[in-house]
């Protein structure tokens, strides 16, 4: 064989095999992809995490845009092609609520250090509120009068404690004592008592639990099983997501365990929940990285998609007038774990409005006056 015949056939050895190792790279590549876990955000704890649902068994029925509606429900909101940025303004003090919106911020992109921050109703005024880098700390709501605020924090393996702080000077104040992994508390409307969920690693169980304004006897709701409990608004009932009768939906329930009802009916009901002072209540539904909000009459009926598809829509608050909905989405970086922002939109489903823009998960709202 000549010098140049050998020469040829050594490019032609080395092309095949770079061809070989380039195919090989897509295909396991392609493989990764499938087999790895999709991307998911840090909303809610535990079963409200966890829990998921297979697309066959997600059908919503189709969505009818009233005369009010903002956007057409029937085609998901597309990002700008050129920036890949969502064209939603952002809200103003001249013409938004009022009040104050308490979150959870993962300001280190990590869940463990997780804290808690706070801005106005129309996203100015964002400040963070926890100082303490080294520990979780969630599931924020304000008070009635706006003075002060509830969350859960990591205290030590399988104990998160409930605590009260202060917003005029700071102050933090402990409410609960090494009773279990406690979770999404909520002062009553007249705040004079908190409901919150309890789970132990013994039971494996969650319940709903009530106790005093100051931490003391705390107690469960008898025979009820659930998490991320809420208040009705004459303080009277508690709305909380529960599979008691296998799929998650809300139920309603007094403080003595009587009266409990089921209230939604919807192919994928997650947990936060929020019932407003005009006697709506808003929940979130979907499988993962297709939730929406859906808003409801007290009794379950006349329930309806309130958010715009393709936004990724959950834990969804409402103001104290009841006129807005404050929700976690991501409709302007639906592609980025960190993405969540939160948004508001009006009950009719119109003016849908982003108040955070940062480079990591703010989640979790909650209004306040």
């Amino acid at each position: 064989m000549t010098n140049s015949k050998r020469t040829l056939w050594i490019f032609a050895g080395l092309a095949l095999v770079c061809g070989f190792l380039l195919f090989a790279a897509f295909v396991f590549t392609g493989i990764g992809r499938l087999t790895a876990p999709a991307p998911f955000p840090t909303i809610d704890l535990f079963a409200t995490l966890s829990a998921s649902t297979p697309v066959s068994a997600f059908s919503p029925a189709p969505i009818t845009p009233t005369a009010t509606s903002a956007f057409d429900f029937s085609e998901p909101i597309q990002p700008d092609p050129k920036t890949g940025v969502t064209d939603i303004p952002s809200a103003s003090a001249q013409d938004g609520p009022a009040g104050q919106i308490v979150f959870t911020c993962q300001i280190y992109k990590y869940q463990a250090a997780e804290q808690i921050c706070i801005m106005n109703a129309d996203g100015t005024g964002y400040r963070r509120l926890t100082t303490d880098d080294s520990k979780r700390h969630f599931y924020p709501s304000l008070s009635p009068d706006g003075r002060r605020l509830l969350y859960s924090a990591f205290r030590e393996n399988n104990v998160y404690e409930i605590y009260s702080y202060e917003l005029d000077d700071g102050s933090v104040d402990r409410l609960t004592n090494r009773t279990g992994v406690l979770t999404a508390p909520e002062y009553s409307p007249d705040g004079q008592a908190i409901t919150f969920t309890r789970w132990t690693v013994n039971s494996d169980r969650y319940r709903i639990m009530t106790m005093e304004r100051s931490g003391n006897n705390p107690n469960n709701i008898p025979n009820i099983e659930g998490w991320d409990p809420t208040w009705s608004p004459n303080g009277k009932q508690i709305l909380f997501a529960s599979d008691r009768n296998g799929a998650v939906q809300l139920f309603a329930v007094k403080e003595n365990g009587k009266g409990l009802h089921q209230v939604s009916n919807l192919p994928a009901i997650r947990g936060r929940s929020d019932w407003s002072v005009l006697g709506k209540i808003v929940t979130y539904s979907g499988e993962a990285w297709r939730r929406e909000l859906y808003i409801m009459n007290a009794d379950g009926s006349e329930s309806r998609q309130l958010t715009p598809t393709g936004g990724n829509s959950q834990g969804p608050s409402f103001s104290p007038d009841g006129d807005w909905v404050a929700f976690t989405a991501y409709f302007d970086k639906y592609s980025d774990i960190h993405g969540c922002e939160i948004y508001i939109i009006r009950t009719d489903g119109t003016d849908l409005r982003r108040l955070t823009d940062n480079d990591y998960c703010d989640y979790q709202p909650r209004w306040g006056p």
